[in-house]
């Protein structure tokens, strides 16, 4: 199978329906061979129904579901577990963010041998709608990171994401975080181990109510701990590559 897209999904059940159908009719447009793997991520509302009806009509869809709610991270690392994709694809449920990028995420990771295809914010020719705030959280994710990291990415936490299946199902299963870090942690890793990341644009129109809608600043905090706790997982895995090389040279 060619591409798995993954759709982490918590108390969308006033939506998901229509999405899950909407996904899999852009995505038909240019790719033949996909699945849709949907999350239920413990939602106390109808989502896990809404999700079984949309795979009931369309055989792409497939359902993972549990309970109680485990973190968008938790619920990205169940659908990885799942996919069965050659290369696996991330998308926010509330299609704030359309899924034909995944269009020219494929075009460019195979243009430029690329590992991990990520949407970013601020790429010149991405096209916003966007909460102020938002965009100051964003920088500073990004100031964060590069200190941390020497990660050479912009904007780590727009959810349309594309990583070759090999490496995601390589490194998820390691994964210390469950909330909002996980983003953070999947590239820190993949960066450590070498692989080739690239930014394109996207096109997001924000449709949350609220400024920073489901996050809290309790969330923003905790993402700031557990990257510090990252920090101490990457550096571990570069000496454990280093002793590796000194070992094997």
């Amino acid at each position: 199978m060619e591409l798995s897209v993954v759709m982490p999904a918590y108390n969308e059940g006033s939506h998901i329906y229509e999405n899950l159908l909407e996904t899999d009719r852009v995505i038909s447009g240019f790719c033949r061979d996909f699945e849709i793997v949907c999350v239920n991520d413990g939602s106390s509302d109808n989502t896990e129904s809404e999700i079984a009806r949309a795979a009931a009509e369309c055989d792409r869809i497939r359902m993972v579901s549990y309970t109680p709610n485990g973190g968008k991270g938790n619920a990205i690392k169940k659908g990885v577990e799942a996919a069965e994709g050659k290369r696996i694809a991330f998308l926010d449920s509330d299609l704030d963010l359309s899924p034909d990028h995944f269009e020219d995420f494929l075009k460019h990771m195979d243009a430029e041998n690329a590992d991990v295809v990520i949407g970013s914010k601020m790429h010149k020719e991405s096209k916003l709608d966007y909460p102020a705030i938002r965009k100051f959280v964003s920088f500073g994710y990004y100031v964060m990171l590069r200190v941390l990291f020497r990660l050479r990415v912009h904007d780590t936490q727009t959810g349309v994401k594309l990583y070759r299946a090999d490496l995601l199902k390589q490194i998820v299963p390691g994964v210390i975080t469950k909330g909002f870090a996980y983003d953070i942690e999947l590239l820190a890793v993949a960066n450590e181990l070498g692989a080739k990341i690239i930014e394109r644009p996207i096109r997001l129109v924000f449709t949350r109510s609220a400024g920073f809608s489901r996050i809290k600043f309790s969330d923003i905090w905790q993402v700031f701990k557990d990257t510090f706790r990252i920090k101490s997982k990457v550096r571990k895995i570069h000496k454990e590559r280093r002793k590796a090389g000194k070992t094997n040279g």
